[in-house]
């Protein structure tokens, strides 16, 4: 009998997953898996396979199953994505250094690419607030070498994050990163968590997660949400009671609003992100290296599209 997949650290941890579940590898064959989201009106998850320059589509069945097939290739190195509040796919592309929005009719449109007339670095991850507006990350992992997009210098002097507002405006709302990455907001979206992964490539950088106080797009009260003591965090996704799934080398750790690790689902690979789906939204699925894996839980994620 295989272990659980479960490591318990604090007792509200029981309460957020099912115990007897299991971690389900749904797919294997990538190169670098990321990006996971949830199209609950199609039944069906989209996530990057970066340096395989696609993006896939596992879509589910009656009987609980599903298959992969191409949703685009090539993909212009397509990182994260998310939905907007119509429904459409955005996208962060390393390739173009930009973000996109996938029309209804399939063609593309260009929402961000540059910043005071110079060209973003790679924008990794992506949210969209209830207001329309869109949250993305701007670290250099799309330009440090070929394997996940084009080699260049950086035109930005900093690796930030940007909202781009609903009237098109583009704006820096925070800066001082070695390399943000994963974004999340809380329910009520009052706070932006902000993960930083540059330990990736400075071993004695900080491992952790930020979080921050958000109002009409402006931050401040800065501070340190949680670290990760295991890898990097990268993706991460919040639940419908508050609580923050992060990412980590060892697979998914959980943190309670108050920043207490709660607990971890072990996975056998690193872990990059995940996505709350299925048709009640209380099946986690997870972008780890080279495949998707999936568990149900006790708790749904946060309501969006």
């Amino acid at each position: 009998m295989s272990s659980s997949p479960f490591q318990i650290d604090d007792a509200r941890f029981m309460h957020l997953i099912a115990p007897s579940a299991r971690l389900d590898e749904l797919y294997s064959g990538c190169r670098w898996a990321e990006g996971p989201v949830w199209f609950g009106d199609l039944g069906c998850l989209l996530w990057s396979d970066i340096p395989n320059q696609r993006i896939l589509r596992w879509s589910s069945d009656a009987m609980g199953g599903g298959a992969v097939t191409v949703f685009r290739q090539p993909s212009n190195f397509a990182n994260g994505h998310t939905r907007d509040r119509l429904g459409r796919l955005v996208t962060c592309e390393h390739g173009g250094r930009r973000v996109t929005r996938t029309e209804v009719d399939g063609s593309i449109t260009v929402l961000a690419e540059s910043y005071q007339g110079k060209r973003l670095n790679s924008p990794n991850d992506v949210i969209v607030a209830s207001d329309g507006g869109v949250w993305f990350s701007d670290p250099t992992y799309g330009i440090l070498s070929d394997y996940e997009g084009y080699q260049a210098e950086p035109e930005q002097p900093v690796r930030g994050v940007y909202r781009l507002a609903p009237d098109g405006q583009l704006a820096r709302v925070a800066e001082d990163f070695l390399q943000p990455n994963g974004l999340a907001f809380s329910p009520d979206e009052r706070t932006l968590y902000i993960a930083d992964s540059g330990a990736s490539h400075v071993p004695d950088a900080p491992r952790h997660i930020l979080a921050c106080d958000q109002r009409d797009g402006r931050l401040s009260g800065r501070r340190v949400f949680a670290t990760i003591d295991e890898g990097i965090p990268d993706g991460m996704r919040v639940d419908s009671q508050g609580n923050l799934w992060s990412s980590a080398g060892d697979g998914v750790h959980c943190f309670a609003p108050d920043g207490t690790r709660l607990g971890k689902i072990l996975v056998p690979q690193a872990v990059a992100n995940l996505a709350f789906g299925g048709p009640r939204r209380n099946r986690l699925f997870i972008t780890a290296s080279a495949s998707l894996y999936a568990i149900y839980l006790a708790v749904s994620g946060a309501k969006t599209l």
